[in-house]
């Protein structure tokens, strides 16, 4: 009976794992698993064959003439934030001027470029704004590339990713900018390395709040008090896609929160502070919200000039900068809740990188020395 049985099993594992062969052989499987998982195949080879591209041609017929470098006044400008950072103040700020051309928010799922999806409202708290896509009049053809993943899907790319239609997307919008392109995201921090790997010409400047502050921001007015959110009944609170990051990010930053016990704000924290770290490491500034709100004499001229721009009229531009009340989240949870959550993320994010230090490549100085 024991030899029958053993051969039942064999039988069944042959027949289980030869259908999961066949499976993983057919390609709408694999473009499943490469999209799932982000999979580059060819990342292992691809810096070495990145050098190769910079000998010359073999033959005469296939030399090219190196692109024209872009001149400072025409570089474009990539503005990143989260959600509810101060972002659409710095779009504001650069829209103000004359010779600009600055988009909001290009992945927004309201698909500014057509006239039938984007609607006509406007978020009540975008002080002085009447519309997001005045800019985008003119630019259908981008439906052709869009995709409304890219606000929930691939949200870490490193520099080797691969996403042609996000690349020729944006490279669209700067090609057809009649000014000086101003780009403003706020789904693209973790992006950055590939940002800065398919648009080497472009600058980028990175705008962070007070996570508190900002999480606060995030949540319903109705909403007060926030101790008692946890996140398996968090999403008819989520206004701003904090579940579907988390979702995507927990493939390459397994620590993240998933717990349905744990406090939203303990995923919100370690996106935060990935975002941050991720923009004081690619961006070229890194300016704070509060900073800018409460000396905009001072930090938005410094600011305009570190990226080439001239206002045309600054008092107009610096009108543009409202009041703002800080450490509104004390009234919705006092400073010991938020800290012990705060203090158990970095304690995460320190034995993370600990972990990561090992593997990390050891710098070419040292090995010259």
């Amino acid at each position: 009976m024991s030899n029958f049985l053993q051969s039942m099993r064999e039988s069944a594992r042959r027949g289980f794992f030869g259908a999961v062969r066949h499976v993983a052989n057919i390609d709408d499987t694999r473009r499943i698993a490469a999209d799932a998982l982000h999979l580059q195949p060819a990342v292992r080879c691809a810096r070495d064959l990145a050098a190769s591209q910079q000998l010359d041609a073999p033959y005469s017929e296939l030399r090219r003439m190196p692109a024209a470098p872009i001149p400072r006044q025409r570089r474009p400008l990539f503005i990143t934030g989260r959600f509810r950072s101060g972002s659409t103040l710095l779009w504001q700020l650069f829209r103000s001027m004359n010779g600009v051309t600055a988009y909001y928010e290009p992945f927004n799922q309201r698909r500014w470029f057509d006239p039938a999806t984007r609607g006509t409202h406007v978020d009540a708290t975008h002080i002085n704004v009447s519309n997001y896509w005045a800019e985008f009049d003119g630019l259908t053809q981008l439906g052709a590339l869009y995709s409304e993943e890219w606000t929930r899907r691939q949200l870490y790319m490193d520099s080797d990713a691969w996403n042609a239609p996000m690349q020729q997307y944006i490279q669209t919008l700067i090609d057809h900018a009649p000014g000086r392109a101003v780009l403003q995201f706020n789904d693209v921090d973790l992006r950055l390395p590939w940002l800065r790997a398919r648009f080497p010409e472009a600058e980028i400047l990175h705008i962070y709040r007070h996570p508190r502050d900002q999480f606060c921001s995030t949540l319903p007015n109705s909403v007060f008090e926030v101790t008692s959110l946890q996140l398996r009944s968090f999403e008819r609170y989520d206004g701003f896609y904090l579940l579907n990051w988390g979702r995507d990010l927990r493939y390459f930053f397994p620590f993240l929160a998933q717990d349905g016990d744990a406090h939203p704000y303990e995923l919100y924290y370690q996106v935060w502070k990935l975002s941050y770290l991720f923009g004081r490491a690619y961006a070229d500034q890194s300016v704070c919200f509060e900073a800018l709100a409460k000396d905009a004499a001072r930090e938005v001229p410094r600011m305009m000039a570190r990226f080439g721009f001239e206002p045309d009229d600054l008092q107009r531009t610096l009108a543009l900068v409202a009041p703002i009340q800080e450490g509104k989240w004390r009234k919705r949870a006092n400073n010991e809740f938020f800290a012990a959550i705060e203090a158990r993320v970095d304690r995460q994010f320190a034995n993370y990188f600990d972990a990561l230090a090992p593997m990390r490549e050891t710098p070419r100085t040292a090995i010259a020395s």
